[in-house]
């Protein structure tokens, strides 16, 4: 056992749960003020008075500098830019999760990636088997993703009724989730005609990339540069430029430059001198070497804490409280008056309707269960099957990926307005009865724990 950190184990692990806690707080938080975006935006889109606000994104926001010229909306700016930073936060979530957290191990990762499996799985199949020989085909992908900030959203509206379990298999699935939602999206739904000189500029920097983390090179404004050079290749290569955010997400290093041992020592050290350093001034700005000495402090904590960890810690809260509002804001304005009557919708809605919400939560099911009888997973405990279908169609809240792969699924404006409104409709359903389901098993759950404990 280590003489300097006897319980060093403990400690990382209360680290990583402590990270789980603020990364499910802050979806929480972030699937309220989505919902309350999509409600404002919808009210707009269907208020002539209020309509014209929409109309910003619209605008033509082009960067050109000499002969360089790069021609958008602010929507593109939103789709392509802002979503790139998107991906990138998911992307170091699902690189922490593999290195640390519940999908670093297969035992750990085995359930939520079954459920997640056939939740993808299933969606897509009921899709294309009711789109098939249509033009709406294309979009078997739009109902296989789950939305895991309106997900945890709902579930923090029954508080801490919820086990921490059931937010953790939640959070999992759906991170597991977007990696199928992403490969899909970088293979089946490019942005225009592939140029392989651009995928082999992509890759250099790619490589690049690797090589630095590699090298553990920790310099965050070394992989922002390089990041934003990425994000351009990409874009220009036809595949969807988002996905150059997950890609450096996967190449920011995970290992301290230092370790905790030497931290422990150094920080030991200069703290000792510091005390000694004390003059008895109140401010310490009277004492050039206690600044000194303070300078040197956070450094060594800069040194310890992972890249992975500040940037993650840094930008999560601008994508939860800025980019998904205001992709929402850009993105979920339905005009109602411009649907088709319920009578002679498309197959396009039937699609994501039953796709999300039976394919989602029957897929989820089979596949957990599956797992779980063959003994290739274990069901914690004390989530009970009648809650893992519950989550299931919680997790049928597609939003912003469906929302996403459904605007690059197709051309024609009203199908885009028709898939819009039927992902809306159905993650709102979804939400209502998954919530209302969740509700009676955590009910009766409940009630048992209460008697349990007085009869104790």
């Amino acid at each position: 056992m280590d003489p300097v950190f006897p319980r060093k184990r403990a400690i990382r692990r209360k680290g990583v749960q402590n990270t789980f806690n603020a990364l499910i707080h802050n979806s929480s938080i972030g699937g309220l003020i989505l919902i309350g975006v999509t409600i404002f935006t919808l009210v707009a889109a269907n208020v002539e008075s209020l309509s014209g606000i929409l109309d910003i994104w619209k605008l033509k926001a082009n960067i050109a500098i000499g002969n360089f010229l790069l021609e958008m909306t602010l929507l593109h700016w939103v789709n392509d830019a802002l979503m790139a930073v998107f991906f990138f936060v998911v992307g170091l979530e699902i690189k922490r999760e593999m290195v640390v957290g519940e999908l670093s191990s297969f035992k750990k990762a085995a359930l939520p990636i079954f459920a997640a499996v056939g939740g993808m799985v299933l969606p897509a199949v009921i899709f294309y088997s009711i789109n098939a020989g249509t033009e709406c085909q294309h979009g078997w992908g739009i109902p296989m993703a789950t939305d895991i900030a309106f997900s945890l959203g709902v579930i923090s509206l029954l508080g801490k009724r919820v086990p921490i379990s059931i937010k953790i298999f939640l959070t999992a699935l759906a991170i597991v989730d977007d990696i199928g939602a992403i490969l899909v999206l970088a293979i089946f739904y490019p942005s225009h005609a592939l140029s392989s000189e651009f995928l082999i500029y992509a890759l250099a920097i790619v490589s690049l990339l690797i090589l630095f983390n590699r090298l553990n090179i920790h310099n965050s404004a070394v992989y922002i540069i390089l990041g934003i050079i990425l994000w351009y290749f990409v874009y220009k290569s036809g595949i969807h430029a988002t996905i150059a955010g997950v890609l450096l997400a996967m190449c920011i290093p995970s290992k301290s430059p230092i370790n905790e041992v030497r931290f422990y020592v150094r920080s030991k050290y200069y703290l000792e001198k510091f005390k000694a350093a004390s003059s008895g001034e109140v401010n310490i700005l009277a004492n050039t070497e206690q600044l000194g000495i303070i300078h040197s402090l956070h450094s060594q904590i800069r040194q310890i804490n992972p890249l992975i960890n500040r940037f993650e810690h840094r930008i999560n809260p601008y994508v939860t409280f800025s980019i998904m509002p205001i992709f929402a804001f850009a993105n979920s304005g339905v005009v109602f008056d411009g649907l088709p009557p319920l009578n002679s919708l498309s197959t396009l809605s039937y699609g994501i309707f039953f796709g999300l919400i039976i394919g989602k939560p029957v897929g989820i099911f089979i596949a957990t269960f599956l797992s779980v009888k063959l003994k290739i997973a274990e069901l914690p405990g004390e989530i009970k099957w009648s809650q893992i279908f519950a989550v299931g169609i919680i997790a049928g809240i597609g939003f912003t990926m469906s929302i996403f792969i459904n605007s690059l699924a197709f051309s024609n404006e009203s199908l885009i307005n028709e898939g819009k409104a039927a992902i809306i409709i159905t993650s709102l359903i979804a939400g209502i009865v998954g919530l209302i389901v969740l509700k009676i098993t955590l009910g009766k759950t409940t009630k048992k724990t209460k008697y349990k404990k007085i009869r104790e």
